[in-house]
């Protein structure tokens, strides 16, 4: 598993595996799931990362999961 943390859009993504995302399906306001053709999960994006339920996600991964931080995502003026 690979985890990304974007501090702009302020999104953690879950790289579950590989593969190509065919749909990506919203769980709720705050979930988005990717899928491939077969239905795979392929990956999960957390918004709103920094709220309190983030804050103890990103407690639970400290512990030995590496979390890759990046601000890549462009900002709209």
């Amino acid at each position: 598993m690979k985890i990304d943390y974007d501090t702009v859009a302020d999104a953690i993504y879950f790289t579950i595996k590989s593969g190509k995302v065919s749909k990506s399906v919203k769980v709720d306001d705050r979930l988005v799931v990717d899928l491939s053709t077969v239905g795979d999960i392929i990956g999960m994006e957390l918004l709103d990362a920094s709220s309190r339920q983030g804050q103890e996600l990103q407690k639970y991964l400290k512990g030995g999961v590496p979390i890759n931080i990046n601000s890549s995502t462009p900002v709209l003026v």
